[in-house]
Order: C-alpha cells, then sequence, then structure tokens
C-alpha cells in the first residue's frame, strides 16, 4: 500500500494533469472558426407552437 501511495497514485495525478494540459493547449491548433465561442440565437416564440394550433384549418 505504501508503494502505490508513493509511486503510482503520484503518477496518476501527473498523467491526468499532463492529458488535462493537452487538451486544453489543443485549442491553439483548431481552426479559428472553432475557437470562436457559440453563436447565441434568440428564442422565437412562435417557434414553440405546434404547426397544427398555429394552423387550425
Amino acid at each position: 500500500m505504501a508503494f502505490f501511495r508513493q509511486y503510482i497514485a503520484p503518477l496518476f495525478v501527473v498523467l491526468i494533469f499532463l492529458v488535462a494540459l493537452a487538451a486544453t493547449s489543443a485549442r491553439i491548433f483548431l481552426p479559428s472558426d472553432l475557437i470562436a465561442p457559440a453563436p447565441i440565437e434568440e428564442i422565437n416564440g412562435n417557434s414553440a407552437v405546434p404547426p397544427t394550433a398555429a394552423n387550425p384549418h
């Protein structure tokens, strides 16, 4: 158990940190359109109404 605490657990922590660092650093190599934040669309109140209720004929 002491071997796990002294050698294996810290290795796992460092490996997880390095994977997270590589994943967040990968944004640099993405195309410019993927780096931009997602566009915010306004919610249209009419789009929530089902077509049958909007046009009863």
